[in-house]
């Protein structure tokens, strides 16, 4: 089967790109792979200077001189305005073969914040959409965006998955229980101030001391701007409980997770189904975060963890506050979220799953 894999690939390594290059590397040992890769180095949606458009201009001119050969063509799609004008040209381009397409969606915004803004957007992209071979989504609360035009046999579902290396040991996490003093709890995501790291840190501040002392906060990832990155050391700088860790490698992370008890992602964006609260299960943490529709399709409330009303600082200040008060119960809900991601999120299972659906259109 060729396959033409039109998605991002790392650098630099996000939830995204991550998911395209773990299902790359399982399809290409067993189909012939063209990829064209649509990464980007900036967190800026849409098409922010010309050496960007002369990108896209160049990727659309490679997918025109290679979908001819494809049985398949997979696309990642996007759900900025600018991205999705990408999209559409890509359709446009290899409208040949448009029912050989496979559109796989990653995040849970591109309804609310692009279709349902733009109706005449929206029409264009069902013209499309109605003919493709099928759609991916990670979670049942994403088949509302296309279930109006798309039959239900052509909506695949297929969650996301934790690396191997984050799995930890029943053993392990009983350990870590076992010797809680402060609950260690960690952020790990991009900085971005719509997933919640700065309103985690001020909701850390605004706690009595008394409270302060029975928390540790690690922060993990990677800033766009270096003025965002020292306004934010300057913040956490006279608190010992709060730490920014950078840009870690993959036994810093696996270091990270495995020493916390609890994983906060206090997001305000439509998630699509965050790997890091799957990382976070898989090492056994307990996890706290906010109930966007993507995240509720793998957490409950009371089972996986603490839902918190919002992600705004006071919000999570309350969370933090019955997270002590429930610190008892961390262990058992650590042990669980590990047992689920060993039943459910593990890389083979995810990457076999996608390569059936994609074998499908040379089946028939």
């Amino acid at each position: 089967m060729n396959v033409l894999f039109i998605a991002p690939l790392p650098p630099p390594l996000a939830g995204h790109s991550l998911a395209a290059k773990v299902f790359y590397d399982h399809l290409s040992t067993k189909h012939n792979v063209t990829v064209v890769n649509f990464n980007k180095t900036s967190f800026k949606e849409g098409f922010s200077s010309f050496n960007r458009i002369f990108e896209v201009l160049g990727i659309l001119w490679k997918i025109a001189k290679v979908y001819k050969t494809a049985d398949v063509i997979y696309i990642t799609i996007s759900e900025s305005f600018a991205g999705n004008i990408k999209d559409l040209l890509t359709y446009a381009i290899c409208s040949k073969k448009i029912d050989r397409f496979y559109v796989h969606l990653h995040g849970g915004s591109i309804k609310r914040l692009l279709w349902d803004k733009y109706p005449l957007l929206h029409r264009i992209n069902k013209y499309f959409l109605k003919q493709i071979a099928g759609v991916i989504i990670s979670g049942e609360s994403h088949k509302e965006v296309f279930d109006q035009f798309v039959v239900p046999n052509k909506i695949h579902t297929i969650p996301n998955f934790a690396l191997d290396y984050l799995f930890a040991e029943s053993e392990q996490i009983i350990n870590k229980f076992s010797t809680i003093g402060p609950i260690r709890v960690l952020y790990m995501s991009n900085m971005i101030d719509k997933k919640g790291y700065d309103q985690l840190a001020s909701a850390y501040i605004k706690l009595p001391k008394a409270l302060q002392q029975q928390i540790i906060i690690d922060f993990a990832g990677r800033f766009e701007l270096d003025i965002q990155k020292e306004r934010f050391e300057n913040k956490i700088k006279d608190y010992p409980g709060l730490t920014y860790h950078g840009v870690v490698d993959d036994t810093q992370k696996q270091q990270l997770f495995f020493q916390s008890h609890v994983f906060a992602l206090p997001t305000s964006y439509f998630e699509g189904q965050p790997i890091s609260i799957l990382e976070a299960y898989a090492a056994g943490c307990a996890v706290i975060t906010t109930g966007q529709s993507g995240i509720l399709d793998i957490f409950k409330d009371g089972v996986n963890g603490i839902q918190m009303g919002d992600g705004l600082s006071d919000a999570i200040n309350s969370t933090l506050i019955k997270m002590i008060d429930q610190k008892n119960r961390l262990s058992s809900i650590g042990l669980k979220n590990a047992v689920l991601a060993k039943q459910l999120y593990r890389i083979p299972i995810y990457a076999r799953s996608l390569t059936s659906v994609l074998e499908l259109s040379v089946a028939q």
